[in-house]
Parts: C-alpha cells; sequence; structure tokens
C-alpha cells in the first residue's frame, strides 16, 4: 500500500515514536505497526504537553498531547466527561471521595469515542481512507460514527452469533458490518493481517492510539480535582488498553510537573471471565486463556486480553491490585449507581463491585479517595433489566391523587 502524508503530518509524525514497555524496541509512528515484534502492545512516546484551558473537546484541549495537525482531527465532541462525586456511597463506605468518571457522557455513549478519535487523526495523517474494527459493542458503534463523521469507509467485524438487535445500532452509521463465524480471539490478529494487506487501519482494542486516547481520562480526572490525583483509580478491564491508556496518562502528568504523585490503579472483572486476576493470583508474568464463561458483564467478557501480560506488569510495578466480582455483586452495584442517578452497563458498574471488596480486605484504607470509569451507558444492554427487580402501577385519572401522597 502507496500512503500519502499531509505536509503537517509528516513533521509531527516523524517526531513520535511508538514504544514496547516490554523489550524496549522503538518504532516510527509515520507508519502503522499495531504490535512489537516480540508480540506485546506498543505506546506512544510523545514529549509534548499543555492545555487549552478554554476547550472542552479531547482533540482542543489536549491537542500538545498528541503528533497530529489540527486538520487531521475529526471530533464529535469526544471528551469532556463529568466526574460525579457520589457522598453517600462514600459515606458508607468510609472513604473521603467516591466519584465516578460517567463516560456514558462521550457521543456514542462510552469512553471508546477518544480512542476512535485519536485512531482517525493517526489513520487521517497516514493518509488511510479505510477503517475498522473487531467488536460487538461499544468499540463498533465508535468507530462505525467516527468513519461516517470523517467520510471514511468502515469495516466492522462482529461475532457470529450477535444478535440482530445489538447490529443496528452499529449498522445506523452505514459501515460494512460482517458477522463472522469462527473462533471470535482470532479475528483481533487475522484483521490486523488483513488490514495490513488491503490497506485498512484496524483500531482494535489496544492499538496505539487507542490507548493513546485513554489518557486523557486521566488528564481530565486529575484536572477537575485541582490536579490533586485520587488515591485509588478502578477501570474495568477486558483487552486492557484502557487501563494502560489511563496509567499513561497519569505518568504524563507527573512527568509534565502537572501532580506530584501516581494513584494506584485496580483492575477490575467479573469473576466469571478473570484472566487477569488469575494471572495475578498465580504470581505469573504472563495470562492464560480463560474458559469463555457466561457474564452479565458482556463488555468486558474476553478471556485471552491482548494487552494482559503488560496489564500484569503496570501493575505490579505501580503496586496495584486485580479484583473480580461475582454477577450477583455487579447487578447490586449497577443498582447502587442507578439509585445515585448514574446509569452504566453492567461492565461499567464493575468498579464499585470491586471497591466493596477492596474496602473489605482493607486494600484500600479507611479515608482514602477513589475515582471510578463508568465506562458505558447502561441504554448499550438493556436486557440487565432482567437481573433488577423493577416496579411500576398503573392507575387510571380518578384514581390518582390516592397514589400521589
Amino acid at each position: 500500500m502507496t500512503l500519502s502524508f499531509g505536509q503537517n503530518g509528516v513533521f509531527f509524525m516523524k517526531k513520535a515514536l511508538l514504544r514496547c514497555k516490554t523489550c524496549g524496541a522503538e518504532y516510527g509512528a509515520d507508519r502503522a505497526p499495531f504490535r512489537c515484534a516480540c508480540g506485546e502492545p506498543l505506546d506512544l512516546a510523545w514529549n509534548g504537553f499543555g492545555i487549552e484551558a478554554n476547550e472542552r473537546c479531547q482533540s482542543r484541549r489536549y491537542a500538545a498531547f498528541y503528533p497530529f495537525a489540527a486538520g487531521e482531527w475529526r471530533s464529535l465532541g469526544e471528551g469532556g466527561t463529568p466526574l460525579v462525586k457520589l457522598e453517600t456511597l462514600a459515606k458508607e463506605l468510609g472513604l473521603a471521595e467516591v466519584a465516578v468518571k460517567n463516560e456514558s457522557a462521550n457521543p456514542t455513549w462510552s469512553f471508546k469515542d477518544r480512542g476512535t478519535a485519536s485512531c482517525i487523526a493517526h489513520a487521517r495523517a497516514l493518509g488511510y481512507t479505510k477503517v475498522g474494527t473487531v467488536s460487538s459493542g461499544n468499540m463498533a458503534a465508535s468507530v462505525a460514527a467516527y468513519a461516517a463523521a470523517a467520510d471514511m469507509e468502515a469495516f466492522v467485524l462482529v461475532k457470529g452469533n450477535v444478535a440482530d438487535e445489538k447490529l443496528a445500532p452499529i449498522a445506523i452509521y452505514g459501515p460494512h458490518l460482517l458477522r463472522v463465524a469462527g473462533p471470535y480471539y482470532e479475528l483481533y490478529g487475522e484483521s490486523l493481517r488483513l488490514g495490513a494487506e488491503r490497506g485498512i487501519y484496524f483500531m482494535n482494542s489496544d492499538v496505539p492510539f487507542r490507548v493513546a486516547g485513554s489518557r486523557t481520562i486521566a488528564y481530565e480526572i486529575a484536572e477537575e480535582r485541582g490536579f490533586r490525583v485520587p488515591d485509588w483509580v478502578i477501570v474495568p478491564t477486558s483487552a486492557g488498553g484502557n487501563l494502560r491508556g489511563i496509567v499513561n496518562g497519569f505518568e504524563d502528568l507527573r512527568r509534565a510537573g502537572l501532580t506530584e504523585k501516581l494513584p494506584r490503579f485496580i483492575c477490575a472483572q467479573a469473576a466469571n471471565i478473570s484472566p487477569i486476576a488469575a494471572a495475578f493470583a498465580a504470581g505469573a508474568a504472563r495470562i492464560r486463556r480463560f474458559p469463555d464463561n457466561e457474564t452479565i458483564a458482556h463488555a468486558i467478557d474476553n478471556p485471552f486480553p491482548p494487552s494482559g501480560n503488560r496489564v500484569l506488569a503496570e501493575l505490579r510495578r505501580l503496586g496495584g491490585a486485580v479484583l473480580t466480582a461475582s454477577e450477583g455483586e455487579i447487578v447490586r452495584a449497577q443498582a447502587d449507581l442507578a439509585r445515585c442517578g448514574l446509569f452504566g452497563q453492567p461492565a461499567s458498574c464493575v468498579p464499585l463491585a470491586v471497591l466493596r471488596r477492596a474496602r473489605a480486605d482493607g486494600i484500600v484504607a479507611e479515608g482514602e479517595s477513589a475515582a471510578l470509569v463508568m465506562t458505558g451507558s447502561g441504554l448499550k444492554y438493556t436486557a440487565a433489566f432482567a437481573a433488577h427487580r423493577l416496579e411500576w402501577r398503573d392507575c387510571d385519572l380518578a384514581s390518582l391523587p390516592a397514589y400521589l401522597k
């Protein structure tokens, strides 16, 4: 494939590097390697920093943290999501602060829009006109939407057993939507291979610029707290790219002198599918494929996460933890957040469930603070309503006064 570069894109990209934290190898960001030759993921290495205080959108407020010319971004208004303090839960748990970073406020209702926006900018800088992803949920809708906004052709690959009703919210944006029979875990690597062959930029779960997009979650949490970082940041984890990006973001801020310390991190997984937790508990350096069990937290049901080994290494380096939540604990957490006015999809409620466990186990101490990343809207998975006891009543106009007491 022959790639064409805009003048500004060439200038910036030649200064940026993609670095493997596992083996130390470096690659130029003016091409599109998605994994290191050693098999582990890559991270953006870029020394620019600066904050445009009057801008809310990620692509304008934090543009200096990315090696893109302004014209390469195609924003839908991602970022700038609220950090909501939950005083009732903080009091219940004996903590100084419990706050939820509400990523459902992004354009397609999930954190994926941050990484998609930066991937689209990278793809445009490299001259791509076709993009793709492997997903059946948040990332699929995000890539389809942003490709439409950028007037790019999109290829979205989903599991062969995905129900029709889950496809409609993706198909509405007009991508090439392909339901692929066969082992889903093999699609990740096969899509990258075919993308390189066919000139399609596959922005899968933990490619470098998707991970780079998640850094802005850290920037915003710090900014919203006056650059005083919380003691703990808890992230629901599937592939591992989002957690990696958030860790990198807090390290960016400390390196720039904007914060004095790093928070500690908890990787939150559903107990039914928890390969990172299993490896962490066993003291292993590498994850093993986990049984592909069912969980209500379907957005994080990844039995063999591509960034699993990297997440293990980062958590051990930084004194973090990996905790799991049962199905019942996840449902309770979803209900509790809803009672606070926040309706997250089950996977995005796992952080609250594991925070309770972390308090019970003494991992999170009394009086500390915690930021929970609520990754997506509950409207993404309405089948979860069946797990709750929901009540309503019918009445006629004449009997209405009797109910309003």
